[in-house]
């Protein structure tokens, strides 16, 4: 069997760290677009966002995430025109096992259904923001994949929480920039 079929299909490498477990506890730096980076989230006006309808609804659905994660904290968050940007931390209580010295291994991501791990978080919000755009009748698809950066470390925390702070003010840097 070819390793870049599945079912008899080609299938694009999945860029997640294989040796990662994303449900584990960790900050994650997570980037999720619009389809052919559409700009249907708002409008940078003076180096602010201005969201659209659609735009504040995805706002919306990133704070409520952790009425439905409640492991989840949110750091920050933007929505620009054609994609979002924010931090999520998974913050699980320990548990007996983890507690326990023996079991401190990394186990790796697991093929299957997905649940209390960041792919369930960002499935989450994605499903809100589609729902309430099929509801208004609103022409809106995701970009299938999502990006995301295992954060290392509070210096990289705050340059992450930096960029995406200051994301407006260089919209009209952006290869997808369009007044």
């Amino acid at each position: 069997m070819n390793a870049d079929k599945y079912q008899g299909k080609y299938r694009v490498a999945s860029a997640r760290l294989a040796t990662w477990d994303y449900g584990r506890n960790a900050a994650y730096f997570v980037t999720i677009c619009s389809d052919q980076h559409q700009h249907v989230f708002g409008r940078v006006i003076d180096d602010q966002v201005h969201l659209t309808a659609l735009g504040q609804v995805a706002w919306d659905c990133w704070h409520a995430i952790p009425d439905h994660f409640s492991f989840v904290v949110l750091g920050e968050f933007v929505a620009m025109p054609n994609h979002v940007h924010g931090i999520v931390i998974i913050d699980k209580p320990p548990s007996v096992e983890t507690q326990n010295l023996a079991s401190l291994r990394l186990p790796k991501n697991k093929f299957g259904p997905q649940s209390q791990n960041l792919a369930s978080i960002v499935r989450g919000f994605k499903i809100g923001v589609t729902k309430y755009a099929r509801q208004q009748q609103i022409s809106f698809v995701w970009q299938a994949r999502y990006y995301d950066h295992i954060v290392r470390n509070a210096a990289e925390c705050d340059r992450i929480r930096q960029y995406i702070i200051e994301n407006p003010k260089k919209w009209a840097d952006d290869r997808f920039y369009a007044p």
